[in-house]
């Protein structure tokens, strides 16, 4: 697989070792291996993790710039254009498969590019695979 949408849950199960799964660690290979393509939310809510994460003392600062810091390494592309030009898509995928704004962006990517999604979250896999996206790594 060298193109795939991944999502911010996926991605922050790599980081704690209680959140790893086979699917995550199957991603987490795919991603060595390939190149993953985010919407530009995905670096916030990364960063959002991460200073909760030090919050609740479940790392420290030096763990989190060390995870951040890997990240850089792999090939995850940002795409800018939900943000400036994607809105109403968007919007209206959020109200048709009742999805967070969020969530949406993600699967807007996902469908305007054609790429399967790596996601842990169920709602977003049932509107993916409602939508006729497929699913990385399943």
């Amino acid at each position: 697989m060298s193109h795939f949408v991944l999502d911010s849950s996926v991605t922050m199960a790599w980081c704690f070792e209680d959140e790893k799964t086979t699917y995550t660690e199957a991603v987490l290979d795919a991603v060595a291996a390939g190149t993953a393509v985010v919407p530009s939310l995905w670096t916030y809510e990364i960063l959002n993790v991460l200073v909760i994460a030090q919050r609740r003392k479940r790392m420290t600062q030096a763990q989190a710039l060390t995870f951040w810091q890997g990240l850089q390494s792999f090939s995850i592309q940002v795409d800018d254009h939900s943000a400036h030009s994607g809105p109403f898509a968007v919007m209206s995928l959020a109200e048709q498969y009742q999805l967070t704004a969020y969530d949406a962006a993600y699967l807007e990517l996902a469908l305007r590019t054609g790429f399967a999604l790596a996601s842990l979250d169920g709602d977003l896999v049932k509107a993916a695979k409602a939508s006729g996206v497929s699913i990385a790594c399943a």
